[in-house]
């Protein structure tokens, strides 16, 4: 059975045309000729969500691995307004999500009528696109058009967009066959590599004794990690990676605020570069934004193909370009020159290394030490989730292997979709995918564990601090009387959430119990499993700060 309706036989053509394979449904009965067509057609794979807001993050956690667009779908009126987390995320991120919200038609609009909203470019600060379709056989080619572009948009500039396709009633009426119809593609401007003046930035770099190239959040990719190895066997250029960039080299400083957390301003002014070069999405570290704000570069040139991001307030050249294709000619313009600003930090580097794992080796338990003993446990070629706010934060004081591909919503840097996100991922990945976050994150968005779709292979670490551990680390909340409301103090557990939702659970509370539950926590089982760790909430925050204070 398909829907009868023209306007929903037309978006679902569209998205077959177009290639989109997976829709996330919320139930609703608005939205019911498309849910009827979609779940019809053979060759969509529909999954059932009810939470808006889960849904919207599983989409996005599939749409990330894949990197094609997913698309979602839910009834009018607040349902849609659920998604609005996720949008934000995908649109900063560059995530292709397809939002499709069902209406209500204009007339009953703002006349008091059940479940209706404004929803026509409800979300136009945070969407590419948005189609705002009427359903009326005279608008058959302007509704034909929109979605087509929307959809196009979607899969070429990589983001949301929004298509809104109001129905009137009778909304279950069925037919037996879809009608043929045909998008024509429209034509979209592509990045132009003519345009970048490749001989300036040359003689740029070339004359430079002092380069630094920062890398942000990155899609796994081998080819630029090898574009990117070049440089790292140049003594004038210092590789700053974060967790998040995927890109690894023994010459790369891959523990930012290892490095430069306590320097001096005289070790600050040698640092210093001539020509910084960035890459990649959100840099997470506040530390090496600080510094670079305080010691800009003469020159900062931002690659990326979409748009220019001037985190350092010092950006001087926007290279419009994605990043292979850039370093693909710019490496054939440059050459190494021989400096010691390379080794010189590479060696400070190594001894705060030293120091780093000393200071773990006489630690109790906390927090600092839980991630050790998970980054050190997760089994090589995985997928890494991680949750925001201190978890990322700890997971940046590390190096992660080589062989894990790292992922974080860090385009809003939210809580509210973390687990959803991590289980669209491994829902969509061939590989183990480990889900590190802490217990607010978790709690928060524990509908994401209502989903008759997540693998038996996937494991989430939940350290649980009792909540809001980050508001001990930050300065300011603590020199206030309303701890209190930045922390979040609670008693919660995950176990009755975890036979709620058919989980294996698995706690531990010291080192000794962390060590022992990670030995077999892996291995393949009937059911997900999650593993709540309780560290001491008084104690974390003094075992981080005396870190930085070894290390220095």
């Amino acid at each position: 059975m398909y829907p009868k309706k023209e306007l929903a036989q037309l978006v679902i053509a569209a998205c077959h045309q177009f290639e989109i394979d997976t829709v996330v449904i919320s139930p609703g009965s608005r939205n019911a000729p498309l849910t009827v067509g979609f779940s019809n057609h053979k060759d969509f794979k529909t999954i059932s969500l009810v939470d808006e807001r889960c849904a919207a993050f599983f989409a996005l956690g599939i749409a990330q691995q894949t990197k094609r667009p997913v698309a979602v779908l839910c009834t009018s009126g607040s349902a849609l307004l659920n998604y609005y987390p996720a949008i934000a995320e995908a649109f900063y991120s560059n995530i292709p999500l397809v939002v499709i919200s069902a209406d209500r038609p204009k007339h009953l609009i703002d006349i008091g009528d059940g479940q209706t909203i404004r929803q026509e470019n409800v979300f136009e600060n945070h969407i590419l696109f948005s189609a705002n379709l009427i359903e009326n056989p005279r608008f058959k080619a302007r509704n034909s058009q929109l979605i087509g572009e929307a959809l196009q948009i979607a899969t070429s500039n990589q983001g949301p967009v929004h298509i809104n396709v109001p129905f009137d009633e009778p909304l279950y009426e069925t037919v037996k066959t879809l009608d043929t119809f045909h998008f024509p593609h429209i034509s979209m401007s592509s990045v132009d590599n003519s345009h970048v003046n490749y001989s300036f930035f040359g003689d740029v770099w070339n004359a430079a004794k002092k380069k630094i190239i920062l890398v942000g959040v990155n899609y796994p990719d081998e080819k630029i990690n090898e574009l990117i190895h070049f440089y790292a066997e140049d003594p004038s250029v210092l590789i700053l990676t974060e967790t998040t960039s995927n890109l690894h080299h023994e010459n790369v400083v891959d523990a930012i605020d290892q490095l430069i957390f306590s320097l001096s301003d005289a070790e600050f002014n040698a640092l210093q570069p001539e020509v910084l070069i960035t890459f990649g999405g959100m840099v997470i570290s506040k530390r090496v934004k600080q510094f670079l704000r305080k010691y800009p570069p003469k020159h900062h040139w931002d690659i990326d193909s979409k748009k220019a991001t001037n985190t350092f307030f010092c950006l001087t050249e926007f290279i419009q370009q994605d990043p292979i294709a850039f370093f693909e000619t710019f490496n054939k313009q440059v050459f190494k020159v021989a400096t010691d600003y390379q080794q010189k930090w590479l060696r400070l580097r190594d001894e705060k290394r030293v120091k780093h794992h000393r200071y773990l080796s006489k630690i109790e338990h906390s927090d600092f030490k839980v991630f050790e003993q998970v980054l050190e446990s997760i089994p090589a070629h995985s997928n890494l989730q991680v949750s925001n706010s201190a978890i990322i934060r700890y997971a940046q004081l590390f190096s992660i292997k080589k062989s894990i591909n790292v992922f974080c919503n860090r385009g809003t840097s939210g809580i509210d979709g973390s687990t959803s996100t991590a289980i669209g991922a491994a829902f969509s990945s061939e590989k183990q995918t480990v889900f590190v976050t802490g217990d607010l994150s978790f709690f928060y968005d524990s509908n994401a564990l209502w989903n008759a779709h997540i693998p038996a292979s996937f494991r989430i670490i939940i350290i649980n601090n009792s909540g809001g551990g980050i508001f001990k680390i930050i300065p300011g909340p603590s020199t206030t009387n309303a701890t209190a409301y930045f922390e979040t103090p609670h008693c919660l557990t995950a176990e009755n959430l975890c036979k709620m939702h058919g989980f294996e659970y698995h706690v531990a509370a010291t080192t000794e119990n962390v060590d022992k539950e990670l030995l077999g926590f892996y291995v393949p089982s009937e059911k997900p499993k999650i593993l709540e760790i309780f560290t001491p909430s008084a104690k974390n925050n003094i075992v981080l700060t005396a870190y930085f204070k070894y290390i220095k």
